[in-house]
């Protein structure tokens, strides 16, 4: 027999500091309900990919900028 889906239950307070970011990206997209009540095994590979490659973008976004502003103050 197949083991069930363990369901892990989110809790937005207690986020380690990589989830913050992943966090509110599905919030974002609307999925955040749906991470609190079955934690993030609970989404399907299409949400994860989209919730992955925004955070792909954030973070080059961020990096950009902070180049930039090395850059500009040196």
């Amino acid at each position: 027999m197949p083991k069930a889906k363990k369901k892990d239950s989110f809790d937005p307070r207690k986020m380690k500091p990589e989830d913050v970011l992943k966090f509110e990206i599905a919030t974002e997209l609307g999925l955040a309900d749906k991470v609190i009540a079955g934690g993030w095994r609970s989404l399907t590979a299409k949400e994860s990919g989209r919730i992955g490659g925004l955070i792909t973008k954030k973070k080059k976004e961020l990096k950009k900028k902070e180049e930039s502003q090395e850059t500009g103050l040196g």
